[in-house]
């Protein structure tokens, strides 16, 4: 028998090998398996079992990242498939329902016709950035501490003020002198924004629907249209531009009481000119067709629009079931808690070191330790202004209208460029400018102007903050306007999308730093100076002059 051969052999001392069929099916196992068979039975040392098992372990390893990597690309395009899919759904038009053969078709008459709303921006129910990961890293006990450590921070400006307050005074001063007078006249606020809204609701609405019914019927539609487009136009400049601007400067409002009046300007002349620029197109559209009906929004549509937080029009919008009253009012009470720590900031960072400013000469030193000791105050701030209204303050609105759509801004902190920290800081702002400065200009003049499109983009957008703050400071000092114009172009083509990685994470929150550290120092110098040295019959080159260059008063 085979088995007594294998015997006799290993008595003989023989080294050949024996073909049983047991060996014959160990020969044919992988070597892994005879291997762990091997040293089971104590022939082969378990080094060797080891060294096998960490050999695949780092292959594993090797292994693990490109597996990750995949799964998370499809992953993404899944779940980027059901966003557009649900936006395809939820929008109204059945334009959109078409093929996309369909619209590619349609692409060679991009420059011989304007773009249709449901080419532009498309809403979907989606929640704020925050609102998404805050419920998620507050279960985690690290994060939930740097929140703690921030109400620590303000907790501790209290108590300094109040500690201040009772050594100098002999007796706690718990006034808050400074917001009411930055809050002051509020009746004159009142009153001219209820007009200023009034009026944005009578006449865009109905100079609208006079040319849409006009339009078709008039033998000189050109006369027509360019009759009530300048009548807007009027409107715009006159009505909503002038007169709240010289409301502010004539009753002398107080700065935040001029900031709510100038904001609000801003925020109407831009919805009336979504409101007109979305509309127009789809009359003419429907002239052109010859299909007999108008599209004329109701009312009903434009007034829900001029509340609602976006500044692009829409007949519909995506809308939520119910309303969360307690959200609502815990996103109001952090607008407050971010008002009191932003009057704290001031009252121990910024007004004991701008004070007695106008008792130094001014020279490069002063300035450069000014400037770094105003980042502290300036980056605080602007914490605070991005928390209290592009957060909590579009998401109370948002959630009292249920509008669905809560992407007002998006991770603009995690940004290696400042072309993404554009687009991502204010979504709000941005789509506006994107749809209706952007893309008219190439429009206009051709896709080969680009760098001018976004030339005159930056220009118009630096002209309104520099607006703003001259009209609410009562000065013009253009440092905004020079940052933004001038820097803020620089770095936006030098430190533009390819630039990738933490490093330029890093060089763009330095940037940022200094830039706040600039603003907060030069418009606190200037608004000192301007109280310390005024002028008597000031003339017109008194206002564009900075005053904090040559104000040196001893207190």
């Amino acid at each position: 028998m085979a088995g007594d051969d294998c015997v006799r052999k290993r008595q003989s001392g023989s080294t050949a090998t024996c073909k049983t069929p047991e060996n014959e099916e160990t020969q044919r196992r992988p070597e892994s398996e005879r291997s762990f068979q091997n040293s089971s039975n104590g022939w082969v040392d378990v080094d060797h079992v080891v060294t096998r098992k960490m050999q695949l372990i780092a292959e594993a390893e090797q292994l693990k990242p490109a597996f990750m990597k995949e799964v998370d690309s499809h992953f993404t395009e899944f779940v980027n498939s059901l966003v557009a899919k649900s936006a395809l759904l939820d929008s109204s038009s059945p334009a959109s329902l078409f093929p996309a053969s369909c619209a590619e078709k349609e692409l060679h008459k991009a420059k011989t016709s304007r773009a249709p709303p449901e080419h532009g921006k498309i809403f979907t129910a989606r929640r704020s950035l925050l609102d998404l990961s805050l419920s998620e890293l507050f279960e985690v006990s690290h994060i939930r501490t740097i929140y703690h450590m921030f109400i620590a921070l303000l907790i501790v400006f209290i108590l300094s003020t109040l500690l201040v307050d009772f050594i100098d005074e002999g007796r706690l001063v718990l006034g808050f002198d400074l917001l009411v007078f930055v809050f002051g006249k509020f009746p004159v606020v009142f009153c001219t924004w209820l007009c200023m809204f009034s009026a944005t609701v009578v006449v865009p609405y109905n100079l609208f629907v006079w040319w849409a019914q006009g339009y078709s019927t008039s033998s000189h539609r050109a006369i027509h249209s360019f009759f009530y487009g300048m009548l807007f136009t009027l409107f715009q400049i006159a009505g909503l531009g002038f007169g709240p601007t010289y409301v502010a400067v004539s009753y002398a409002l107080p700065p935040a009481s001029r900031f709510i009046v100038i904001l609000e300007q801003v925020r109407l002349v831009m919805k009336a000119h979504s409101f007109i620029r979305e509309n127009v197109p789809r009359v003419l559209s429907s002239v052109k067709d010859k299909s007999g009906t108008l599209h004329i929004p109701r009312i009903s549509q434009y007034l829900y629009f001029l509340f609602a937080p976006t500044l692009i029009y829409r007949d519909n919008y995506p809308r939520n079931p119910t309303i969360r009253w307690g959200y609502v009012a815990t996103k109001f009470a952090q607008v407050l808690g971010s008002l009191f720590y932003a009057y704290y900031i001031f009252v121990r960072l910024c007004i004991p070191q701008f004070r007695n400013s106008s008792q130094e000469t001014f020279n490069l030193r002063g300035l450069v330790l000014c400037i770094f000791n105003s980042i502290l105050p300036g980056v605080l701030i602007l914490f605070l202004v991005f928390f209290a209204f592009l957060h909590c303050w579009l998401n109370a609105f948002a959630e009292m209208l249920r509008f669905a759509d809560r992407m007002f801004y998006k991770d603009w902190w995690n940004s290696t460029s400042y072309a993404n920290y554009y687009r991502t800081w204010n979504v709000v702002v941005h789509d506006w400018l994107y749809y209706y400065a952007y893309r008219d200009f190439l429009w206009f003049f051709g896709k080969k102007f680009r760098a001018a499109a976004m030339l005159s983009v930056f220009t118009v957008s630096a002209a309104v903050h520099e607006y703003v703050l001259s009209i609410c400071f009562g000065f013009f000092y253009p440092v905004l306007f020079c940052l933004f114009s001038c820097f803020g172009v620089v770095f936006n083509f030098t430190l533009n999308d390819r630039r990738k990685g933490p490093f330029w994470n890093v060089i763009m929150w330095t940037s940022l730093f200094l830039g706040q550290g600039v603003i907060i120092c030069l418009y606190s110098q200037e608004w000192y100076a301007r109280q310390y040295c005024p002028t008597e019959n000031p003339t017109f080159l008194d206002y564009l002059k900075p005053r904090s260059w040559s104000c040196h008063t001893k207190m």
